[in-house]
């Protein structure tokens, strides 16, 4: 879980969750790097992309448009699907995942390896350092992160507990971009940065969805929403109504439905046009939080939040 926003690690993957990440969708700049070396690299193994022989199975392999390279199109498949697994990952597990073939997988691996990409640990995957170079470079939020962690890292220690803070980047995406830890030994976890974020069971998805129309809603979600614990709310009906709520009074609060015992609040972020343009949270044990009273963080984010508007966001 992330603070604030109640983030659950999970490599699982639903319409309700959202995965974001600056660098990882920055395809062209990749692309001129691994286009060549992936190009190179089908030559040596005797695989023309005009035969059948393109190393996926027949899922993986439709509707790709005809000028696009292949080989730079299931590299990024890779890195993306590491993305989700910060532990790391086989390349027997990734090729299920991606629905490549395993010796196309391997391959394509020791190549991205081999260029800094991901790194290879005896069996395991991970992502590289020089991802992670490019990424910085073009992160969008490079300027702007500084200054919005030590503002996080304040409102942390002034209410003692985890808070956090994501941008919203369309109608069903965050960028989580800042987080701090709270004062307390028993606090929620750090590193869910990047991370995705299941919208119906979390108080940052809360807020975003409050922000659609219910039949746009109804286009993203299922019927049926995943169950991460006895007290998520599974039926989109239920969650329309809890989203009406969320509208009228001008928060979200998560209560044990990601994970037991983990409260969350979160408030909108907006900007002078009144436009939603991020989302701040804070989150922590549910039973030493309800013992303040909620109204009392309530108050608080807010103010934060037009200080953050005023100070940062609309400097």
């Amino acid at each position: 879980m992330s603070p604030g926003c109640g983030l659950k690690r999970s490599n699982r993957s639903s319409p309700a969750r959202v995965a974001r990440r600056s660098w990882s969708t920055n395809v062209a700049t990749l692309a001129t790097l691994l286009d060549g070396i992936f190009d190179a690299n089908r030559e040596a193994n005797g695989i023309d992309e005009r035969t059948d022989q393109t190393g996926e199975t027949p899922e993986a392999n439709e509707n790709v448009p005809e000028l696009m390279n292949r080989s730079v199109l299931r590299a990024m498949a890779l890195l993306q699907e590491l993305g989700k697994r910060p532990e790391g990952a086989t390349a027997a597990e990734l090729a299920v995942a991606t629905r490549l073939a395993r010796p196309t997988a391997f391959r394509l691996l020791l190549s991205l390896a081999h260029s800094g990409m991901v790194v290879k640990i005896e069996s395991r995957f991970s992502l590289g350092l020089e991802l992670a170079r490019l990424g910085r470079i073009a992160d969008p939020y490079r300027e702007l992160q500084p200054r919005v962690q030590v503002f996080i890292d304040r409102l942390s220690k002034e209410l003692n507990e985890a808070t956090a803070f994501s941008i919203v980047t369309g109608p069903s995406g965050l960028d989580l971009i800042a987080e701090a830890a709270g004062s307390h030994l028993l606090s929620t976890a750090m590193g869910y940065i990047g991370r995705d974020m299941p919208l119906h069971a979390s108080a940052m998805g809360k807020i975003l969805l409050a922000e659609l129309a219910d039949d746009q809603i109804v286009a993203l979600l299922p019927e049926q929403l995943e169950k991460l614990t006895p007290f998520t709310i599974t039926d989109r009906r239920l969650l329309l109504h809890e989203l009406a709520d969320v509208r009228a009074r001008g928060y979200a609060t998560l209560d044990n439905e990601l994970e037991d015992g983990l409260y969350a609040v979160a408030v909108p972020v907006r900007d002078h046009a009144g436009h939603l343009t991020g989302i701040l949270s804070v989150s922590g044990l549910g039973q030493r939080m309800k013992a303040v009273n909620v109204h009392a963080y309530i108050e608080k984010l807010r103010t934060a939040s037009n200080q953050l508007t005023a100070d940062i966001l609309g400097s």
